[in-house]
């Protein structure tokens, strides 16, 4: 069964952050998909299990972003 977790991400303005983001947050085990709305900064992420907070800040941090 999948969970779904939604983060908000600031910093992003265009298709290339968002595809940054999504690239990052892919790499972390067990994401199944992931969505980005780049005019409210919102990221949903669907995966396996819930994920740890620390993993997706981290995932965000190194595409160039932050948490909100």
């Amino acid at each position: 069964m999948s969970t779904t977790s939604t983060w908000t991400v600031t910093g992003m303005t265009c298709g290339h952050c968002a595809a940054s983001v999504t690239e990052e947050i892919t790499k972390i085990d067990g994401v199944e998909g992931v969505e980005v709305d780049v005019p409210t900064g919102q990221v949903t992420v669907t995966s396996a299990a819930p994920l740890d907070a620390a993993a997706v800040k981290a995932a965000v941090e190194e595409a160039g972003y932050q948490l909100a």
